[in-house]
Formats: C-alpha cells, structure tokens, sequence
C-alpha cells in the first residue's frame, strides 16, 4: 500500500479518567510517547494538532463520589484540574486540555448520535438488567457484588478481582448484592440503543487486516482476534444517572456509553479549541474530515478495541469523518515488579513526583522513554531511575556537554572557535553522526521512540569519545590551532544534542539552547556541522543534569512499602477459626503469666531470642522463641508475658526450650508478643 502524503496530522492522547491522578503507567503507556511525537511534527514545522481531555462521565466516577460522600461534580473539578496542571508542569504540550461535561461537548456527543438515531443506524434491543427497588435504579456491573461461580470468593458484576480474576457478567454471581443498598436486586426489562458492529464486520476487516498491516503487532493482533469472532451489536446507552442524556423521547433516566462519548471528546475539544482561536486553526473539520489530514490515536492496550474497532465504526456510520491511519498503543508498564494499581496506591503519581523531584521531569521522560513498552509489558524500578539518571543522563549527555563548553570558555572565552584542517579523526566522526537525522527521523515516524532516544544519546558518546581521544588539554600546549577543530567539531555535536533531544527532553533543551546562547533551532538543522557559527558567543555553562542521591531513592521506596502495607491492613481479613473443640481440651494447656527477667540473643541463630523468665515457682524458666526479628532483647527484659507452661521441653540450638511464648500474628506477618493490662504476679494462671 502507498503511503499517502498528508498536509496535516491530529493526534489524540488518552482522555485519562477524572477520578485519580495520573501515574507513570499512563505516562509510559500514552502521554510521553504522544508529546514526542508532536514535539517532533513542531520541529519540522508540519502543521498539527495535539487534543486532550479529561474523560468525566462513567461509573468509575459515580463510584468514587458516593465513597467520599460528595458529588460527581465536586470529583470531577477536583482531579481535572489536578491532571490539566500536572501534564502542564510535565512539559505534555497539548494545544487544548479540556473536559467532557463542557457544553460544547454535550451538545456535540448528543447531536453525533442524534444523527446515527435518525438514519437508522443504531437498533433498539430490550433485555433484563438487575434493578436495585430499594434506592429505584438500575445498576452497572460494579455495583453488584456477589459470590464467585469458580473460585467463590467475593466479585464484582464485572470481574473477580480478589480471586481467580476472570471476567464475569452480574447473572453468573451466586447470591448478587447491591453494593448501594446491600439488598437482592431483581432482573427487570431496560431499553438501549445499540451499534450493530455486526454490519461493519466485513469493512473493518478490510480496512485494518488489509490495509494497515504495518500497526504494531500487538494492535494488529488484537483486532484480528476479535475480527475472527462475530462481532456483536454493542450497547451505546447505559441506564445512569450520571452522563450526558440520551437525546430520543422515551429515554429519560438513560445516558450515553462513556465509550460512545469519550472519543467523540477528541473532536468536540478540537471544536472547542478552533472557535477559540479561528485564525490559527481554521475549522474544527478539517481536521476530523479532511482526507488530507492523518489521525493517530495514542492509547493504552486496553483501549484498543474502542480506538480500533467501535470509534471507528461509530464514525464510518456517520459518514464524514476520516479514519486513524495509525494507533501506537503501547502495553503495561509495571513499577517494581508488580502491575501498577490505583485502588491500591501502588503507583508513581505524577502530582507527587513533581513536588518529590522538582526540576527533574526530563528524567522521568527519560526513564519511561528508556523503558517504553512499545512491544511488551516492562517494568519501572527506582533503583533503574537512578541509574539511568547517573551513569547515561549525568555521566554521557551532561557530562560531554559540560567539557566541550567548559574547554571552550577555558581556551576560548567561550566564543565558537573557527575549524581548521581536520585529521582522520575528526573526519571519522564526522561520518559517524551525519546520518542521525535520518535515523532518528526513521525511528520517530515507525513510533519506535525508545530506539530515537538511543541514538540521540549515541551522539553524546560519539563526542564523549571525540574529546577523550583527542585530549585538548594536552594539545593545547603544543597546537593551539588544533583545539579550535577540536572544540568546534565538539560544539557542532553539543548543539546536534539539543535538536535531536527537543522531543523527548525539551526542558533540558531550553536550558542548553540557553548556554549556546540560541533561540531556537529546526529540525533540518539536525546533522549538519556548521549549526553554531565561528565567533558566536555562548552564555555561561552549567550542568545540565545533576546526580539523584541514595536518599532521594530510599524516600520514594519508602512512600511504596507504606502504600502496601496501608492496603494490605484495610484489606486484612482475619483466618478462618479453627475446628471447633471441647472446653476441655482448651483446660489441658496450662497458660501462665512470666516476668522476663533476661532476654538476649541465640547465638548463630538469626530468629531466635533466649527468654529467662520468673515463672513464680522460684525456679528460672528457658525459653527459646523465634521473634528476633520483631524485638531488640533489652525491649522485653522486665516485661510480663504469657507462655504455655506444660509443652514438652525441646532442643533448639543446643538450648532445651521449656514451654512457648504466647504472640499474635498481624496481617502483615509481624508478630506481637502478649501482655497484660495491669500488674500480675508471676506464675498466675489463665483461664
């Protein structure tokens, strides 16, 4: 297939739920990649368009709003604020950042279905929904809980997240409840208007399996897996009461699908943003509708199949609106080796990362860009962040940038030096980053930004190399003329850096453009040689990048294992009581209060602890316990604990052990040995 020439490009981020902040799993997955790419275009001087948004209809947020107590509303303006300044903070330079409760999009998304309802391009189904006669309202998949019909642990309507985790729908749970009012919900009849995917199987097949084979394999692969299933008519109105209203008489109680109404968020904010400012963007349909103008979707993998296969059907069905040329969704990125969690704060928030690390938002972009999962799920560590931030961002880039400058107001006052004859060794590397342009342009248009990063840091290695080999500080002793196509050859590179590291790093780029006393540099200036010209001035040097400490790191490692340990305590759920028995086997253990009069630890033994305790017979009672983990000895000397006084003695390392102390086992596994409430002589029974 002939890749057409466009004259412009749209491209959409993502509209990330207002319910939450934004996590490094979104920023990896959609918003970095997404910015570079426009970062790019603007460098060329092609003429785009980058469209965000705030998703602020659907369930997740209705869910949220009742936990707190509040108002849908109130959540919305909370967190799309919150995410609006952080992408700003971030450097994701969207043209428009809006929201879908705005008028503007109300009025679109309804009269966009408006349109399909009067053709005939939507069917009318009726079928049985669980109603809750209590609060006298319909309920979605997640406000129905009930038990498992596999593994027969608590689950949602939906799915069953705390056991076996597969997808389920509300009739399969056993004993469903309704999570509004924890009563028996009933199945009653409920009209929708649905999407007949059906209809557009053949065409959706053609268009995507034959024509846009070069989507990445992960995309591809998943609309063929469910274009070799028959596509089922899907429901584009939901029984809600949060959500932009169902324009038909006799809909009344009904909402859009947020999945029919988030995309169409793309287009009315481009609206939005056109009527605006009309003189620099011209008409909103120009840039839906004009076969002249490329649409790419940025998403995440879950998002595929409404990106790829019911948008563009919703938009084939209306009939003037262009398709995605292309959809770079990426896969998960993990944080420490476990999937990224909101419900459980096991995330990196962006909000907090940028009061934790201020001034370091190149390094995050870094890191994800590093660790893009373009082909596969990938994983983001802290210690992986320091790393690259010290040994490649420090060590490589700012490292050579700072010695060319450095030499250069040293030898030459900081005025770019004119070159002189070059050696074989200037030549060769020369030769070596001539081509960077193409390669990392190559890169950038087949979305392969994690490879583009690469080979923009090759060229701080090639001039690291340069300036080591060629030893200008030596040299200069015996050829000053020599250092000039040293540092000249040395400053083409460092401004080759700044060009080709604008996408992904653009504040590291201002404040480098900024020492090479530059305004602004294009994009088919990259690889050239005689970008900064002999005798510009350049500003006054300074270090690009600084190194991230042990503490840093220890902190936010920190923050994490407190977040698990918050979940895994409001998440506790007590064992199960043991079988029962009679009371008098419980009147066989002999339980006794004994003071510690010495506690210290076993040697060779890393989980254990010597107890001596006052058992009040006048004699000394051994005792080993394996809670060295959990106490210092000196915390226990003087304490009264209780011990089982009539177990079977038993060696453990040599010591006999005569009885158990008695501790309790938080959800955690940390161990709390038993005490008493006031004082009681030594060897008093419990009964």
């Amino acid at each position: 297939m002939t890749k057409k020439n466009f004259k412009r490009t749209t491209v959409t981020a993502a509209l990330p739920y207002a319910n939450g902040g934004v996590h490094i799993g979104h920023l990896a997955g959609v918003y970095v990649p997404a910015d570079i790419y426009v970062r790019y275009l603007r460098l060329k001087k092609q003429e785009v368009v980058f469209v965000g948004g705030s998703d602020e209809h659907g369930v997740p947020i209705t869910l949220r709003a009742r936990q707190e107590g509040i108002t849908p509303q109130d959540v919305l303006d909370r967190y799309h604020q919150m995410i609006k300044d952080s992408f700003e903070q971030f450097g994701i330079s969207f043209d428009i950042y809006s929201r879908t409760t705005s008028k503007t999009h109300h009025q679109f998304a309804a009269d966009f279905f408006r349109k399909l309802y009067d053709e005939g391009k939507l069917i009318e189904k009726t079928n049985k929904q669980y109603y809750d006669e209590e609060v006298q309202a319909f309920l979605t998949d997640r406000d129905i809980i009930g038990e498992c019909p596999y593994c027969h642990k608590e689950a949602y309507g939906n799915q069953c997240e705390n056991g076996c985790g597969r997808d389920l729908s509300p009739e399969e749970l056993i004993n469903p409840k309704s999570r509004r009012s924890s009563s028996t919900p009933v199945l009653r009849d409920t009209k929708n208007w649905y999407l007949p995917l059906n209809e557009y199987q053949d065409w959706l097949k053609e268009w995507i399996l034959e024509n846009h084979k070069e989507w990445r394999s992960n995309v591809y692969g998943q609309c063929r897996s469910w274009l070799d299933m028959d596509l089922q008519p899907r429901a584009m109105t939901r029984d809600l009461d949060w959500g932009i209203p169902v324009p038909v008489e006799g809909a009344e109680g009904k909402v859009l699908y947020v999945w029919f109404d988030a995309p169409i968020g793309y287009i009315s904010n481009t609206k939005e943003l056109c009527e605006r400012d009309p003189e620099r963007w011209g008409s909103w349909q120009k840039w839906w509708q004009d076969e002249d103008t490329r649409l790419i979707h940025f998403i995440g993998k879950d998002n595929i199949v409404f990106h790829c296969i019911i948008f563009p059907v919703m938009m084939k069905a209306h009939g003037q609106y262009i398709m995605p040329d292309n959809v770079p969704a990426n896969e998960f990125l993990n944080l420490e080796d476990d999937k990224i969690s909101t419900s459980k704060n096991w995330a990196v928030w962006l909000h907090e990362y940028l009061t934790d690390l201020p001034g370091k938002q190149d390094v995050l972009r870094y890191v994800l860009t590093a660790n893009a999962p373009e082909t596969k799920d990938n994983n983001f560590t802290w210690k992986d962040f320091q790393d690259r931030n010290n040994n490649e961002l420090v060590a490589v880039y700012g490292n050579f940038v700072n010695r060319a400058l450095q030499l250069t107001k040293k030898y030459w006052a900081g005025i770019v030096p004119a070159c002189g004859e070059l050696t074989d060794t200037d030549r060769a590397t020369l030769e070596e980053f001539k081509d960077v342009k193409s390669k990392v342009e190559n890169l950038l248009e087949e979305f392969k930004f994690r490879d583009a990063q690469k080979e923009a840091m090759n060229l701080a290695r090639i001039g690291n190399r340069y300036i080591t080999e060629c030893e200008p500080w030596k040299v200069w002793k015996t050829d000053p003329k020599r250092v000039e196509t040293i540092l000249y050859i040395s400053l083409q590179l460092v401004a080759n850096l700044a060009i080709a590291f604008e996408p992904f790093l653009p504040f590291s780029s201002s404040r480098l453009r900024g020492m090479l006393n530059i305004d602004h540099f294009d994009w088919d200036q990259l690889g050239q040689t005689d970008i900064l010209k002999p005798g510009h001035q350049l500003a006054e040097p300074a270090l690009l990048f600084e190194k991230i400490e042990d503490d840093v790191i220890d902190l936010q490692l920190k923050k994490l294992e407190e977040a698990k340990k918050a979940n895994e305590a409001a998440n506790y759920k007590a064992p199960e009581v043991k079988p029962t028995i009679d009371f008098s086997e419980f009147e066989k253990l002999d339980i006794r209060v004994g003071r510690v009069k010495n506690c210290e630890k076993v040697k060779k033994a890393n989980k254990l602890l010597k107890f001596t305790l006052d058992d009040g017979s006048g004699t000394d009672r051994t005792i080993v316990s394996g809670i060295a983990k959990y106490y210092a000895p000196e915390e226990l000397i003087g304490r009264d604990v209780l011990f089982i006084a009539n177990l079977a003695p038993r060696k453990m390392m040599g010591i006999e052990s005569q009885g158990m102390i008695l501790s309790a086992e938080n959800y955690d596994g940390d161990l709390s040995v038993t005490t008493l409430l006031k004082e009681v002589k030594p060897g008093s029974q419990v009964k």
